[in-house]
């Protein structure tokens, strides 16, 4: 399973870890990914999602039906 929010898509970003002596090496920042299960009353039934915490708190501001009408997308998107 890919590292990518199934909502918005966000996954890993490339950096550099800088040290006080300015050295700098290599490193992948990861996305803060959380496996969520949520009711969705269009359906009727719970529904397991992997979503960032932004979209997190997307959903618990306009519901998750509103934030995949933000994102452009639909339950069938989303669902399997």
């Amino acid at each position: 399973m890919a590292r990518r929010c199934v909502i918005s898509g966000v996954s890993h970003q490339n950096g550099h870890r800088v040290s006080h002596a300015n050295n700098k090496t290599h490193h992948k920042f990861e996305s803060n990914l959380q496996t969520k299960r949520l009711f969705v009353a269009e359906l009727g039934k719970t529904v397991r999602i992997r979503v960032s915490t932004r979209v997190l708190r997307t959903i618990d501001k306009l519901g998750f039906v509103g934030a995949l009408k933000k994102f452009n997308l639909s339950l069938s998107d989303v669902t399997k």
